[in-house]
């Protein structure tokens, strides 16, 4: 069974300094990716789509609202690494 952390649940006080670094610039990348797919759902949000199209719009925007949730934790961690 998988189980969810929380940020708060992680200790990264015995990550590298190499291992933050490479872990900020990531979480960086995804965020300017997703981004792109948030805008761009956004875009056609507004055009004239039929029913399945919409379906499949709700799809691609719950997901990449679900990948920023996800990467703002990962954010929060890596925050909680500075104090």
């Amino acid at each position: 069974m998988l189980v969810r952390r929380t940020a708060m649940e992680y200790d990264p006080k015995n990550w590298s300094a190499e291992t933050v670094t490479n872990l900020r610039s990531l979480a960086h990348d995804l965020s300017n990716a997703i981004e792109n797919v948030m805008q761009a759902s956004y875009l056609l949000g507004h055009t004239h789509l039929d029913d399945q199209s919409k379906k499949w719009l709700a799809l691609i925007d719950d997901a990449a609202r679900e990948a920023a949730r996800i990467n703002r934790e990962i954010r929060e961690i890596l925050r909680s690494q500075e104090s």
